[in-house]
C-alpha cells in the first residue's frame, strides 16, 4: 500500500512540473570563458536529478563493493552459528536417546562456533564417559574450562561426578574436596562427598560430614537417620577390631543419645562386649535398652550373658515373664540363664515351654544340650532330631547327616 501512495504522489509532482514547463519553459545558461551552455530549465531540471540519481546509485555500488567482505564474513557466521546451533540441538537429542558416539560427534562438530560451547563440551564429556573413553572425556573438560574461564566450578563439579560414576575414587575425592574448600555448604558437593564416603568406607570423614548434610537438607530427613546409624554401627565395628574393650567403649560414648537407645546398636554394642568378657557391663547395656523398649533380639542376647550375680539377672528376667507367658524368646532365655544357676529342673521347664509355645532349631538345642547333662541320652537325640528337621531347606543335606549320627550315638548306649 505505501508503494502505491509514492507512486501517486511521484505522478502527482510530475504532473505539475510538466504544466509549469509548459505555461513558461524557461531557460538556464551556462557559460564558461567563450563557451555557453543554454537549455530550458525543464531540461536542466531533469538533467540534474538524472545526473544526482546515476551519482547515488555510483556511490551505493560501491559502497556496497567496500563492505562486501565484511557482509560476506558476517554471512559466514550466521550461517556456522545456525549450523552450530541444529548440531548442538541434535546432539542434545541423541545424548537423551542413549546415542552416545553419535551424540558426541553431534556436540564436537560445531562446538567452537556455538553459542554455548560450555555445554557442548560438557555433554560430550558425559558422551565419552558412557562409553569408557576418560581420556576424551578428560580432553572434553579441559577444553570446557578454556571456553568459559568463569565456569570452573560447573566443570569441576561435573568433572567430580563423572569421576565417581566411573569408579576413579582417589580422582574424585580430590576433586570434591577442592570444591568444599571453594564452597564448603554446596549441596550438591555435599552429596557426592557423602556417597564416596560410603563407597570408601571412610566412616569418620562421613561422621564429620553428617552436620553439614543435614543443615543442606540434601538428603531426606529419614535417609540421614539411616545414614547416621550405618555410620556408628561401622564405627563400633571398628572400634571392636582394635581388640580394647576401651576402644569399643570410649566409642560407645560417642554415640548420639538417641540413636544409644536403638535396638540393633545396643545389640551390636552388648554382643561385642560379650565377647571380650564385659558380661557384667553388656547386662547392664540390654536390661536398659529392654527397660525402654522390647526386642526378642536383645531378650535372646541377655541369655547369653554370664554376669557375676546370677540369680539376680534370673529374677529380673522372671520379671518379664508377666504378660509374656508364652514368648518362645523369653522363655528360651530364662531356660539358659537357669542353667547358668545350675537349676536344671527350672531351665527344663523353660526350654521345654519354650519349644511347646513355638518350635526353633536353637530351642531344640538348648533342650538337647541339658538332657545330655542329666544323662537322658534318647531324649536328648530326639531333641536334636527335632531340631535339625527344623533348619532351612540348604542345610538338610548336612542336617540329615548329623542326625543319622545322633541316632546311632543313642543306640549305642
Amino acid at each position: 500500500m505505501k508503494w502505491l501512495v509514492n507512486l501517486l504522489i511521484g505522478l502527482a509532482v510530475a504532473v505539475a512540473i510538466g504544466l509549469f514547463a509548459q505555461r513558461d519553459a524557461g531557460y538556464v545558461l551556462i557559460g564558461r570563458g567563450y563557451s555557453t551552455v543554454e537549455m530550458s530549465l525543464t531540461l536542466f531540471v531533469i538533467l540534474a536529478v538524472v545526473s544526482f540519481a546515476a551519482v547515488y546509485i555510483l556511490l551505493r555500488l560501491f559502497a556496497g563493493t567496500w563492505r562486501l567482505p565484511v557482509q560476506l564474513g558476517m554471512w559466514r557466521q550466521q550461517r556456522r552459528a545456525e549450523k552450530a546451533r541444529r548440531s548442538s540441538n541434535r546432539g542434545l537429542v541423541e545424548l537423551a536417546q542413549g546415542n552416545w558416539l553419535s551424540a558426541e560427534r553431534a556436540l564436537l562438530r560445531y562446538a567452537q562456533y556455538s553459542e554455548t560451547p560450555l555445554l557442548n563440551y560438557l555433554s560430550a564429556a558425559r558422551a565419552a564417559q558412557k562409553q569408557n573413553a576418560p581420556e576424551r572425556r578428560d580432553r572434553y573438560l579441559a577444553a570446557a574450562h578454556s571456553s568459559a574461564r568463569d565456569a570452573d566450578f560447573a566443570v569441576e563439579l561435573t568433572q567430580a561426578e563423572l569421576q565417581l560414576a566411573h569408579g576413579q575414587n582417589e580422582q574424585a575425592l580430590a576433586t570434591l574436596v577442592h570444591l568444599q574448600s571453594i564452597a564448603p555448604k554446596h549441596p550438591h558437593v555435599l552429596y557426592l562427598l557423602s556417597r564416596l564416603y560410603q563407597r570408601l568406607n571412610s566412616w569418620g570423614d562421613l561422621k564429620t560430614l553428617l552436620p553439614a548434610l543435614k543443615k543442606s537438607k540434601v538428603v531426606d530427613p529419614q535417609m540421614l537417620n539411616e545414614l547416621d546409624k550405618t555410620i556408628q554401627l561401622h564405627l563400633l565395628q571398628l572400634a571392636a577390631g582394635k581388640g580394647k574393650p576401651e576402644a569399643l567403649q570410649a566409642s560407645w560414648q560417642h554415640v548420639p543419645r538417641e540413636l544409644r537407645q536403638d535396638p540393633e546398636l545396643v545389640y551390636r554394642y552388648a554382643s561385642t562386649l560379650i565377647d571380650y568378657g564385659k558380661h557384667d557391663e553388656a547386662e547392664v547395656v540390654i536390661r536398659e535398652a529392654l527397660r525402654r523398649d522390647w526386642d526378642p533380639e536383645l531378650v535372646r542376647l541377655y541369655g547369653q550373658v554370664r554376669p557375676t550375680q546370677a540369680e539376680q539377672v534370673l529374677a529380673t528376667a522372671e520379671s518379664w515373664l508377666k504378660g509374656r507367658e508364652n514368648n518362645a524368646v523369653l522363655l528360651l532365655t530364662l531356660g539358659r540363664l537357669s542353667a547358668q544357676c545350675e537349676l536344671w529342673g527350672k531351665a527344663r521347664s523353660y526350654f521345654e515351654a519354650s519349644v511347646g509355645a513355638l518350635p526353633s532349631a536353637i530351642g531344640y538345642r538348648e533342650l538337647g544340650l541339658l538332657l545330655e547333662k542329666m544323662n537322658e541320652q534318647q531324649a536328648a537325640a530326639e531333641c536334636f532330631r527335632q531340631g535339625l528337621l527344623l533348619l532351612d531347606p540348604p542345610r538338610n543335606t548336612a542336617g540329615k547327616a548329623l542326625q543319622s549320627l545322633a541316632n546311632s550315638n543313642a543306640s549305642e548306649k
